[in-house]
């Protein structure tokens, strides 16, 4: 009865659309090797010099705040990069870089809807030591280069050991609620309370491998899918993820992930709530260690919701996710485009009337791409996730 009751609340405040629950979902499509490159754009630069930056986001006055892994929080204004880091930013868990692997420290960074008139903004991060470390959410007042009355107000339920799958994208929703991604914690042997830390992305007592819905305060909605089911964490929306790096909502509603499979299968996911996305159980990757099937072995499975979209054989290293909205690009009006860190592009996928895929096409880049967003410009920006990192804007035109 509470999800029945939660799916009506979700369409009526428009979390999810009327039609989705009336259509039969289309088949996953599978995108193998190269596709087709698409060379209508342009790159110029808006900032060089960035260490490994992670999200950028924009203030109503045109501000752009970008994050560093670091832990620094960077401005651009007026179309230029400040020297100076805005002060205030929460001490953040840094691990070691290992080539490219670099995965904790300071990830979003997210206004509150009603920033104007709260001057709120929202850092996720990851916090603790090398044996006991988890994903955390703050929200602290912008006052200036400075942030103030930092609080922290939502940290994940369990420690883990070492540096990986934290997550932590945050997207806000109409009602004033947001979604914040929790990785699974890692690859084998990583292990949380005896067993693969993996395991807990099926376990509903637990906030590990999944999407979490919360209020602007850090505490859980009343209508969530699993509020009163015993043992079970409130603040869980959706379940069985393992790595969630994009999070953006449709204008007609549709809220869409991408998720780091492991060897092979990174996939694109239409969001529901009370859903669950599989993983470990079922997925089409397979496992670092062998190379053998994670799970059951199969891509499917009763009770799990299939992708959209999965790359495989071989992966993109599927990051930042935007839907496009905006007039520069008229053709682009509602593509969904995801960055690749493997591939070094942008992947541009179009659905169709059913949500089925009916295209599906890269804009290269050259670097890692780690996220994409719409500016209030209507153009696209990405940031390139090198120690060296870039933010750079496409413009029409070859």
């Amino acid at each position: 009865m509470k999800r029945r009751v939660f799916a009506s609340a979700a369409v009526a405040a428009g979390l999810v659309p009327r039609l989705a629950s009336a259509q039969t979902a289309p088949a996953t499509f599978q995108a193998a090797g190269d596709p087709p490159l698409n060379l209508t754009y342009r790159q110029v630069a808006v900032a060089e010099g960035l260490e490994h930056p992670w999200s950028i986001a924009w203030l109503p006055d045109g501000t752009a705040l970008v994050t560093e892994r670091p832990g620094r929080l960077r401005a651009i204004r007026g179309g230029r990069l400040e020297a100076t880091p805005i002060s205030g930013t929460p001490p953040v868990l840094v691990a070691p870089e290992r080539g490219l692997v670099f995965q904790s420290g300071l990830f979003e960074v997210s206004p509150h809807p009603n920033f104007a008139q709260n001057r709120l903004i929202y850092l996720s991060y990851a916090h603790g030591t090398a044996q006991d470390n988890r994903l955390r959410l703050a929200r602290a007042t912008l006052d200036g280069n400075a942030l103030t009355n930092l609080q922290v107000i939502f940290e994940v339920s369990q420690g883990k050991p070492e540096f990986q799958h934290y997550g932590g994208k945050i997207l806000w929703l109409p009602d004033g609620t947001l979604l914040l991604s929790v990785g699974d914690g890692g690859n084998p042997p990583v292990a949380i309370e005896g067993g693969l830390s993996r395991l807990q992305a099926q376990r509903v007592e637990s906030h590990i491998g999944k999407i979490l819905r919360l209020r602007d305060d850090g505490t859980a909605p009343p209508d969530n899918p699993f509020v009163g089911r015993a043992g079970a964490r409130p603040e869980v929306f959706t379940l069985g993820h393992r790595h969630i790096q994009g999070l953006a909502r449709h204008p007609d509603g549709r809220i869409f992930a991408t998720e780091h499979g492991p060897l092979g299968g990174d996939e694109l996911n239409l969001i529901r709530p009370g859903q669950n996305y599989g993983w470990p159980n079922v997925g089409w990757g397979r496992d670092y260690a062998g190379g053998t099937p994670v799970g059951t072995g199969q891509r499917s499975g009763a009770g799990f919701v299939d992708p959209v979209l999965v790359w495989y054989p071989s992966v993109i290293g599927a990051s930042g996710l935007m839907i496009y909205t905006g007039d520069r690009f008229p053709a682009w009006r509602g593509s969904i485009f995801a960055g690749g860190l493997a591939t070094q592009d942008v992947r541009r996928t179009v659905l169709g009337a059913n949500g089925e895929v009916t295209l599906h096409e890269s804009l290269r880049i050259g670097q890692r791409v780690r996220d994409v967003r719409q500016g209030p410009d209507g153009l696209v920006y990405v940031l390139t996730d090198e120690i060296h990192g870039r933010v750079f804007r496409l413009e029409p035109g070859a």
